[in-house]
Formats: structure tokens, C-alpha cells, sequence
């Protein structure tokens, strides 16, 4: 497992995965991980956090929406709707909210194609055990996405090259 320095993590986001992960490890059926912001700083690069994007399956995103149904921000709609679809919810937590994207999928122009996490590693934080994808999958996702916010945090997972989280074998 990968560990991860206390030090870069906020306050508001250790509050949200303390709460939200055992949760999630308890709750879904299928492999789930942290993406976008908060995964990018997992991994140790120079980013802002705000808000956790959680990748689960469609069902489990049922579940969650079941599970934290008082949580739930229900006139929150998510930006790019053009590219990004998915059984999608935003919920309230101490910290950041969170949003669950079941069975997300991208449209780069070419049709409607499912988000693979690729090859997960677990970021330790604290004794909680935070599934994300790799650095190299980080890249990938966050450049499939094309807003300038992912790039730039591509570009920030990219000079990470040197560190033992790339997850290359």
C-alpha cells in the first residue's frame, strides 16, 4: 500500500474520507476509487481539492444514494453534461461534499464510452485504506476529460515521474 503524507492532505478533505470511505468499503458490491482532485493529491501532486469524485458502478451508486439520501444535494447539476454522463449524485459531509458517478462515461466526439479506473492502488492515509487509480491512469483519465482544470492536473501527476506511486513494475 501506498502511504501518503499527512502533511498536503487538507483538514476538510481527511474529514471527508475518514467519514466516507469506511462507508464505502462496507456499502459497495463492485471495486470503487477516488478520482480527479483528491486522487491527485493522494498521489502527491501540487493541486486543489474541492470536492471528492467517487467512481463506483452504477449499482453501488444506488446504494450510496440510498445510504446518504439525507445528504444528498438534489439541485446540484453537474457541468459538462455534453461529455460526461453517469448515475450521478453530490452529497453534504463535514469537509468537502462528495460526488458518486455510477458507470461514468465520456463522450470525446466519438460516442458514449465507460471511464475504466485501470490498475488501483490503495493510498494509506491515517489507517484508511483510499482505493485510486495509478499515477499513469490518473494521467490518462484526467487528459480523456480535456477541461483545462484536468490538464492542469495531469501536468502536475507528470512531474511526479520519479515517485514509487507511478505504480510501474
Amino acid at each position: 500500500m501506498a502511504s501518503t503524507r499527512m502533511s498536503h492532505v487538507t483538514p476538510a478533505l481527511y474529514a471527508t474520507l475518514a467519514e466516507i470511505v469506511p462507508e464505502l468499503h462496507v456499502h459497495c458490491v463492485d471495486p470503487w476509487c477516488v478520482i480527479g482532485s483528491a486522487a491527485a493529491l493522494l498521489a502527491g501532486a501540487d493541486v486543489s481539492v474541492a470536492d471528492v469524485d467517487v467512481l463506483t458502478s452504477r449499482g453501488d451508486a444506488e446504494r450510496l444514494m440510498t445510504l446518504w439520501a439525507d445528504r444528498r444535494e438534489h439541485v446540484y447539476e453537474p457541468a459538462g453534461a455534453e461529455r460526461f454522463r453517469s448515475h450521478f449524485a453530490r452529497f453534504r459531509f463535514p469537509g468537502l461534499p462528495v460526488e458518486v458517478m455510477g458507470g461514468l462515461e465520456l463522450n470525446q466526439g466519438d460516442g458514449w464510452k465507460p471511464v475504466s479506473a485501470g490498475r488501483l492502488l490503495l493510498a494509506g492515509l491515517n489507517g484508511l485504506a483510499v482505493p485510486m487509480p495509478s499515477v499513469d491512469d490518473q494521467i490518462r483519465i484526467l487528459e480523456s476529460f480535456g477541461r483545462e482544470k484536468d490538464l492542469a492536473r495531469a501536468k502536475s501527476l507528470r512531474a511526479l515521474t520519479s515517485s514509487p506511486l507511478r505504480g510501474e513494475d
